[in-house]
Formats: C-alpha cells, sequence, structure tokens
C-alpha cells in the first residue's frame, strides 16, 4: 500500500514539473516574440491545430511552432467544420469581452426602440465613416444602437488622431461627431481619455481599416453596411 501511494505521489509531481515546464516555455516564446518583433503579448496557449501555439499580441493573433523557431501570420479554418475560421472564433471571444472595459468612453448613437447594438471603429477622416454617419438616423429608426470606439488610421501622431481626441473631449460629444464627419471644423482639445487605448485595442483584435463594425458576440463586420444591409444582416444572425 504504502510503494502504491508512493508512486501515485511520484506521478503527481511527474505532472506538475511537465505543467511547469510548458509554463516556462510559454513565458520563453513570449519573451522571444517581444524580444524580435518588439510585439506586446497578452496571451499565449495551444491552436486548434497540433503543434502550433497562439499568441494573442499588440498587432492581433500570431501561430508560432512550439519549439518556438517558426511564426505564422494568418487564418485558420477547420474543413472537418464547415471551413469554420478558428481565428475568428478566437479573436470574436477577445473582441466581445475586450470591449466592455470602454463601455463608459464611447460616443454612443442610442436607438430609440433598441433591438441591437452595434461598436464601430471609426476615423473621422474615413470616407466611408462619414457616409455611415450621415444615415445615423436611418440605423437608430431601424432599432440599431451604433456605438463608437475611436481608431485613428494614421497612428496616434497623425492629425486624424488629435481629430478624434477632440471629439471625445468635446462638451458635446455627439454633436462634436456630428460636426467632424460632416466635414465642419472642431474646437481643438486635449484631455485624459482612452481614445490611444481604443486603437491599440483595435489593433488587437485584427481592426486595418474603418470603418469596422462589431457585433454584440464579437463577430467582425468589416467595412461600410447601409443600414437596410446591416438590419438585415443583425436579424439573420440572431435568428
Amino acid at each position: 500500500m504504502q510503494k502504491a501511494k508512493l508512486t501515485i505521489f511520484a506521478a503527481l509531481l511527474g505532472m506538475v514539473s511537465l505543467g511547469a515546464q510548458a509554463k516556462e516555455d510559454y513565458s520563453q516564446i513570449k519573451a522571444k516574440l517581444v524580444e524580435t518583433l518588439g510585439l506586446s503579448v497578452s496571451n499565449i496557449e495551444p491552436a486548434p491545430v497540433p503543434g502550433l501555439l497562439q499568441a494573442l499580441t499588440s498587432r492581433g493573433l500570431f501561430y508560432i511552432s512550439e519549439d518556438g523557431k517558426y511564426l505564422v501570420h494568418g487564418r485558420v479554418f477547420n474543413l472537418d467544420n464547415q471551413l469554420l475560421n478558428e481565428t475568428e472564433m478566437a479573436l470574436g471571444s477577445v473582441r466581445a469581452e475586450g470591449i466592455k472595459k470602454f463601455d463608459d468612453s464611447m460616443v454612443e448613437f442610442k436607438a430609440k426602440d433598441e433591438k441591437y447594438k452595434v461598436t464601430v471603429f471609426t476615423d473621422t477622416t474615413c470616407g466611408y465613416c462619414r457616409k455611415l454617419h450621415s444615415q445615423i438616423d436611418q440605423y437608430n429608426d431601424m432599432g440599431i444602437t451604433v456605438r463608437y470606439l475611436a481608431f485613428p488610421r494614421g497612428g496616434v501622431n497623425s492629425e486624424g488622431y488629435q481629430d478624434l481626441l477632440s471629439v471625445w473631449c468635446a462638451d458635446n460629444p455627439k454633436k462634436a461627431m456630428t460636426d467632424a464627419k460632416a466635414g465642419k471644423d472642431i474646437a481643438s482639445k486635449s484631455c485624459n481619455t482612452k481614445v490611444s487605448e481604443q486603437y491599440d485595442f483595435g489593433q488587437q483584435i485584427g481592426i486595418n481599416g474603418t470603418p469596422a463594425i462589431i457585433l454584440e458576440d464579437g463577430t467582425l463586420i468589416p467595412g461600410y453596411q447601409p443600414p437596410s444591409a446591416l438590419k438585415a444582416l443583425l436579424d439573420e444572425h440572431h435568428s
């Protein structure tokens, strides 16, 4: 009996040792990504593809071989599950959870009879962003609440960033957003906002252009969608 207990104990120690080794290996891979590519890495875990790990970084989702030698940037599709986009599934959950921390720092145009909420990464200098906003009343009339997050396409040192900062810092951000997207001059302002954090988050979850529409479950709809098309898409998505 005593020998059996010792055998079980040794096996448990081995499992703990393997777990610690795996964690240590992930730490080494994380350090390598930071050192080699200058990426900030928030999480590393096994990928759906055997032999690969997936790393959520400041520039999106990357795949790395378990030995840390090879890096893959692309999409993974599951041939046995109707070409399910595994990459999009992973990013979707990150989007849905991550957006919550910006609930108090969005510029929101709320529908009176709200059926759906979408979060839109936007840039005041973007033509299709302006077109989308020119129809904001139509989206709202269809029961779609539109919540804006900032995504200055030129980065945080661009004129677009300063424009978005001025919108978020305005006494009336909704009016400033409407004026800016109509091509009107708005007062230049600066304050303590989450505009740069919103931009960083957008890069992390795969946003590379505007407008980018995020549904409540984290699904990404890239590009402009007319009000009727977005309403039909939302109806189908929730059916």
